[in-house]
């Protein structure tokens, strides 16, 4: 009896000290070897470590240790999640409720390398898309869902994002891949590889992969975040997305499709299930340079980018290849109307200064309801070679 009391307390103590260091609890397996944070910062080495709610202290994670993502991992404002070179991160194939998000005010240090990336994918011993969440990042930054300084909620975890803070930092991405992501939470609801929400532009971003991925592979809600060097392959929705006034860059962008797929891009200038609600108004309008989007031939009857909802966008040596549409631009005529697209091209918001069309069937499809050439919207140049991935890509990507 007097046993069964001191295991007792010694229980009722731990359970205590483990709910006051403000970071979420480590799941200790039953391995003969215990598992914990010393203290919820850094793990001690040689463990099998499940990763599962919210952190309100830095996390750095240990080369020697083997994480596995057990449920939502939420980095709290003011902590940062610090990831080393060459870590494979696993992720519990139980849907969309096993993510990493990044919070407003949070940071992420994950900087791998051309031979040792970091990466992101499922614990199934039989991966498929769709076993788990995905990378979220949430910033401070401009978005046109709400006015001034407001705030939105991610789709997924209902966290706050946006602002008025174009410069806001959200950490370092460098070589990082993420695999068979894009669980979802319900037909609304749905991860991407990448979710950049608000991101502002003093976040470092690039050589980044999505690879296997059931819904999009890298959505932008807004912000400003420059992203170089990003490669999707084999996303089941689209591959590029973005919505809510993102005005950020993307230079150097590789994408191709599986069997599985929708578009190479779909770019909205609002989200049209909320509305444009800036002011002063502003749309949607990324600088694309070097940009390469592979289809599975024309006959497969898919656009290779979609624009609509008013986006604007200023593109730059492109290559598309295998697409029944290479653009189809979708709006209502007139500059006050509320998907003023075309009024993008005839303005020279929306353009595309050098372009080369392989196995395209339609060049331009125009539902705007303005009348414009396809000359007023591209420059057709059988020389735009796109982005040169063969040499970026080489070593860390999936092919």
């Amino acid at each position: 009896m007097k046993n069964n009391l001191l295991a007792l307390a010694i229980a009722t103590t731990l359970f205590a000290s483990c709910g006051e260091d403000g970071t979420a609890d480590i799941i200790i397996n039953d391995n003969s070897v215990t598992n914990n944070t010393n203290g919820g910062g850094t793990a001690t080495t040689g463990q099998e470590i499940e990763l599962n709610g919210n952190y309100a202290s830095d996390l750095s994670l240990d080369i020697a240790n083997t994480y596995i993502v057990t449920g939502p991992v939420i980095i709290e404002d003011g902590a940062t999640l610090t990831i080393p070179a060459g870590m494979t991160i696993k992720a519990a194939a139980t849907g969309a409720d096993v993510y990493v998000a990044i919070s407003q005010g949070a940071k992420i240090d994950a900087q791998g390398t051309a031979n040792q990336p970091i990466i992101f994918t499922s614990a199934a011993n039989t991966p498929n898309a769709g076993d788990w969440g995905g990378l979220i990042l949430l910033g401070k930054a401009p978005i046109n869902s709400v006015s001034g300084s407001g705030t939105s909620t991610s789709e997924i975890a209902s966290l706050p994002f946006g602002g008025n803070d174009a410069s806001d930092d959200s950490g370092k991405l460098r070589y990082v891949r993420v695999e068979y992501s894009g669980g979802k939470a319900d037909g609304n609801s749905e991860n991407n590889g990448f979710s950049f929400y608000g991101v502002g532009n003093s976040t470092l971003v690039e050589y980044i992969q999505m690879y296997e991925g059931k819904d999009d592979g890298v959505e932008f809600y807004g912000g400003t975040v420059n992203v170089s060097y990003i490669s999707i392959v084999n996303a089941q929705d689209d591959s590029i997305d973005w919505t809510e006034g993102y005005t950020g860059t993307i230079t150097d962008a590789y994408v191709k499709h599986g069997t599985d797929h929708d578009k190479g891009i779909e770019a909205d200038g609002y989200n049209t299930d909320i509305g444009n609600n800036s002011s002063p108004l502003f749309w949607s309008k990324p600088t694309v340079n070097n940009l390469t989007i592979i289809g599975l031939g024309s006959g497969t009857g898919n656009e290779a980018v979609r624009l609509r909802a008013g986006t604007q966008a200023i593109f730059s040596n492109v290559l598309l290849k295998g697409f029944a549409e290479g653009f189809d631009l979708d709006g209502d005529a007139g500059a006050t109307s509320a998907n003023p697209t075309g009024t993008g091209v005839i303005n020279g918001d929306l353009d595309v200064s050098s372009v080369a069309f392989e196995d395209i069937t339609v060049k331009m499809k125009n539902d705007t309801g303005e009348t414009f050439t396809d000359a007023d919207f591209y420059t057709e140049d059988a020389t735009a070679t796109g982005t040169d991935y063969a040499t970026w890509g080489a070593g860390w990507t999936r092919q």
